[in-house]
């Protein structure tokens, strides 16, 4: 099943206090909302997507915990974005002092800010272009870094703030260049797997 993304403005307008007692109201859904108000209802990922996004889930986690520099989120979690919308990318990550900065009542809920990093994962039913788009998303809102990532043509698109996108194909690792410095991603190896 793709991604649904449905338009309730004839209705309603879906505001971000609404969007929240929804995804309250339906936690078994996988919901985020545009800047202007649209619900995107996705399907669960399936076997290789889910398996893909804990393998490089726990590369993160092992290099974060090792230098502490951050929080690392996986994608059941909800950012408010500086533009409107709320979004839940398949992997996050934020410096510690952001995590800080934030009220502990406040760390319960949606995060109100952009990851430095994120990455998505392209699954056998989503867009390439759409995907495209969400990444610039992040990049407009204040991410630093983000990884696009298509394990069927093993392609990945490397978003960098205020850079153009670099297309990348089959390569072998990825760097957390100065985002996440020290962090290498052994990519090809973790699609071999």
């Amino acid at each position: 099943m793709t991604a649904l993304t449905l338009d309730l403005t004839p209705l309603m307008t879906l505001t971000r206090e609404d969007f929240i007692r929804l995804c309250a109201a339906n936690p078994e859904l996988k919901l985020e909302r545009t800047a202007r108000g649209e619900l995107i209802i996705m399907a669960p990922t399936g076997g290789e997507t889910g398996n893909l996004n804990f393998e490089i889930g726990g590369e993160v986690f092992v290099w974060n915990r090792q230098v502490g520099k951050g929080k690392s989120f996986d994608s059941s979690t909800g950012f408010s974005l500086p533009s409107g919308s709320d979004r839940s990318p398949d992997l996050a990550w934020i410096p510690i002092e952001k995590w800080e900065a934030l009220d502990p009542e406040v760390r319960q809920g949606f995060l109100p800010l952009c990851p430095d990093f994120v990455v998505e994962i392209l699954s056998p039913t989503d867009s390439w272009g759409q995907t495209q788009a969400k990444m610039q998303e992040y990049m407009d809102n204040g991410c630093r870094l983000g990884w696009l990532l298509d394990p069927k043509t093993r392609r990945v698109m490397i978003y960098r703030e205020g850079q153009a996108p670099q297309l990348l194909e089959d390569p072998e690792t990825l760097s957390g260049e100065a985002v996440l410095p020290g962090f290498t991603l052994p990519i090809r190896k973790i699609w071999s797997a």
